[in-house]
């Protein structure tokens, strides 16, 4: 069974923030009652280690193909090179946009045109920048075999914005499981959880 103690760690060190009363504005324009900062946790050696050792065991499981691990800017890039470094692959990094001077890269590091890349985010909620950071590995000529998560919020329309570029995803964590975690310890009331399923169906209509 999964240890969802991880989970509660991040929430006990501000990582993820929990605010029904006050909601969190996201770039989206979506309101929120959750927050993550998973760049948070790089404070935190156990933490990080840990979060860092469930991501190689899901690529150990699953994607054994990989050659080149990249990280998703901002927060996927230091997960994404400690997992490298774990699995001694090689590292790049790709931008959310092109840098405005030099060679003007979207992708920094050295990554070979064939090459099986596994793309690394800290987190999908509608999966926008993944699916920009997919788009520029491909272009590059380079094959995504997936992009891997520390947390995922599991919305249809991120599931559908990744069957349409085919691209498989896969998280350490889940709604569901934050949702378990937040009531097991209190952070949420019974009456709360019902509010925050719904929120997940429709968070664009969330205030």
């Amino acid at each position: 069974m999964k240890s969802l103690e991880l989970l509660n760690d991040l929430i006990k060190i501000k990582s993820i923030k929990i605010n029904l009363n006050n909601s969190f504005t996201w770039a989206s324009g979506w309101k929120s009652p959750f927050y993550f900062d998973n760049r948070v946790s790089l404070s935190y050696p156990t933490i990080r280690k840990e979060i860092t050792e469930r991501l190689v065991d899901l690529i150990n499981k699953n994607y054994s193909e990989v050659e080149v691990i990249a990280g998703v800017a901002t927060a996927g890039i230091p997960q994404g090179a400690l997992v490298s470094d774990k699995l001694n692959l090689p590292f790049a990094y790709v931008r959310s946009k092109p840098k405005s001077h030099g060679m003007k890269n979207m992708i920094e590091g050295k990554l070979e045109s064939g090459k099986k890349v596994l793309l690394i985010e800290d987190l999908i909620s509608t999966g926008g920048s993944s699916i920009k950071a997919v788009e520029a590995v491909r272009d590059n000529g380079s094959n995504v075999i997936g992009v891997l998560s520390i947390f995922n919020y599991g919305f249809k329309v991120s599931k559908d914005n990744f069957d349409n570029i085919k691209c498989k995803t896969e998280s350490i964590f889940y709604y569901s499981d934050l949702l378990e975690v937040a009531l097991a310890n209190k952070y949420i009331s019974r009456k709360e959880l019902v509010k925050l399923k719904s929120w997940r169906e429709n968070p664009g209509k969330w205030n």
